[in-house]
């Protein structure tokens, strides 16, 4: 089952092409990489698939339109730059997150611990956000996702701030999530940790996606990365 399908979306901003009869789908269950150069289209077609940008044709979710608001439900996303007010605790903004997802009493209890553990940052659990480092406040947005029972996750640059431990923590917990049979989308430059992890891939360049398919597809006999530095190259040329 294609859980995110697009067809033919185009988004212009004056006479810049952000998008141009942009194309893809992505399978149920699955990791997903959308690859490409800064202002390839990445940031337009996440916005996109939020229902914060409209754009021409057509974009489903769950087989709904993205603008029906129960496409995006069990949808949680996790922006570049992830904050929080300064005097919450990690414990606190958890709280809140699960409260949004409808959870109280015990299950909430039960799903913070769960979510600490799986990022091991259950020793911060009472420590204020203004108080943790750059690696500490993306562990904390990565515990967010797992509030509550969400089915398709959007990361946008997930490894954005992890030192090498937290960069294997996360690959170990995207591939666990992906057997559990959720959906990883995930927005990235970093092509080595996508290679390791991702089923599919589509690479854009100026609006346009120059390829899609499942990493081996893509790749062939090449690294991603050189293969990346080819077709975004040879776009150009």
């Amino acid at each position: 089952m294609q859980i995110i399908k697009a067809e033919n979306v185009s988004k212009n901003y004056g006479d810049l092409k952000a998008l141009s009869g942009l194309s893809l789908e992505v399978n149920e269950g699955s990791a997903f990489a959308l690859l490409g150069p800064n202002g390839a289209g990445k940031t337009t077609f996440v916005r996109s698939l939020l229902g914060l940008t409209r754009c021409s044709g057509n974009i489903q979710l769950q087989g709904l339109d993205v603008f029906n608001k129960k496409a995006r439900l069990g949808l949680a996303y996790l922006p570049e730059k992830f904050n929080f007010f300064s005097y919450y605790s990690v414990e606190g903004v958890l709280a809140f997150y699960g409260k949004m997802q409808g959870l109280d009493g015990s299950q909430l209890d039960e799903s913070i611990a769960k979510a600490l553990d799986a990022l091991n940052i259950t020793e911060l659990r009472k420590k204020k956000m203004d108080k943790l480092s750059k690696g500490q406040v993306q562990r904390t947005g990565l515990a967010n996702l797992l509030m509550g029972d969400n089915k398709i996750l959007i990361l946008d640059e997930p490894f954005s701030g992890l030192d090498p431990i937290g960069i294997k923590d996360l690959k170990v917990l995207i591939n666990k999530l992906k057997a559990e049979g959720r959906t990883i989308f995930i927005n990235s430059h970093i092509l080595s940790e996508m290679e390791q992890i991702c089923d599919q891939v589509a690479i854009l360049n100026k609006g346009n996606c120059l390829v899609q398919g499942s990493l081996s597809e893509v790749k062939g006999s090449k690294s991603l990365e050189d293969a990346f530095y080819d077709l975004v190259k040879g776009d150009e040329k």
